[in-house]
């Protein structure tokens, strides 16, 4: 049998860091802000497009283990599973997730910790950058900030812990590259959304376009990849290399 599966790379929402600049010094965890209420709305809002926009079911995310992916994920998913059928009308879309009645059976969600933010100092502030290098996830408590019953959390990640922390821009981008398909061969029937950085969307993008660089992926700016999948009797499958299909949010140019 052929099919193609779909993987959508998404960036997190806006981080309330860049709206309250007094909250890193405050924060007992700096390195780790929480979305902003606008970053909220966007997730939700974007996850009802992603919804209307493909002629595909996503059946499981997977999501970086920093606070502004998980609640970005959570905001998706429940424009995934929301039950009311809104047949791909804009203009019944609500940007409000509260009030939403979900079917939680429709996606499944994991923490994946190779999808987690470049551990250096360009991406993580040094202001606020841990002294010890240690960034003291709790997994537990982060999925319970997902949807009631999403949580899937019999998965074996790809990457069991984070990256050493000052990794290089250079193996921060084979690490997406490689987390992105190692997910995917890990569920070839399955279309996958996966909740990342800005570094990570970029990094898929530039590896199917490599005549292109990456200016900036805007808030919630997503990367739909596909390929082909041929099942048969003798080998689990084979499958096809990604082919770009189309982004959102994403500013590039020619090298």
């Amino acid at each position: 049998m052929a099919a193609n599966q779909n993987v959508i790379v998404m960036r997190h929402g806006d981080r309330l860091d860049n709206f309250e600049e007094l909250w890193v010094m405050k924060a007992e965890r700096p390195w780790d802000p929480p979305l902003h209420q606008d970053g909220k709305i966007r997730a939700f809002c974007t996850g009802q497009k992603i919804r209307s926009s493909i002629d595909f079911p996503i059946h499981r995310v997977f999501v970086s283990p920093f606070l502004r992916c998980v609640q970005t994920a959570a905001e998706v998913v429940r424009a995934l599973c929301d039950v009311a059928d809104h047949n791909g009308e804009s203009n019944v879309l609500s940007s409000n997730s509260d009030s939403v009645i979900i079917d939680p059976s429709k996606v499944k969600v994991s923490i994946e910790y190779g999808l987690c933010e470049m551990l250096n100092l360009v991406a993580v502030r040094a202001s606020a950058a841990p002294k010890d290098g240690d960034f003291k996830f709790s997994i537990s408590q982060y999925e319970s900030e997902l949807p009631a019953g999403t949580v899937d959390n019999t998965v074996e990640p790809v990457y069991k812990k984070l990256p050493e922390w000052e990794e290089s821009l250079e193996s921060a981008r084979a690490r997406y590259v490689k987390v992105v398909k190692a997910l995917a061969d890990k569920y070839p029937s399955e279309n996958l959304l996966l909740v990342t950085h800005g570094e990570g969307v970029g990094s898929i993008f530039t590896e199917l376009n490599k005549d292109s660089t990456v200016l900036e992926v805007a808030y919630c700016g997503h990367l739909h990849v596909k390929r082909s999948i041929q099942s048969g009797e003798k080998q689990p499958f084979t499958a096809g290399e990604f082919v770009y299909e189309k982004q959102t949010g994403i500013i590039s140019a020619a090298k």
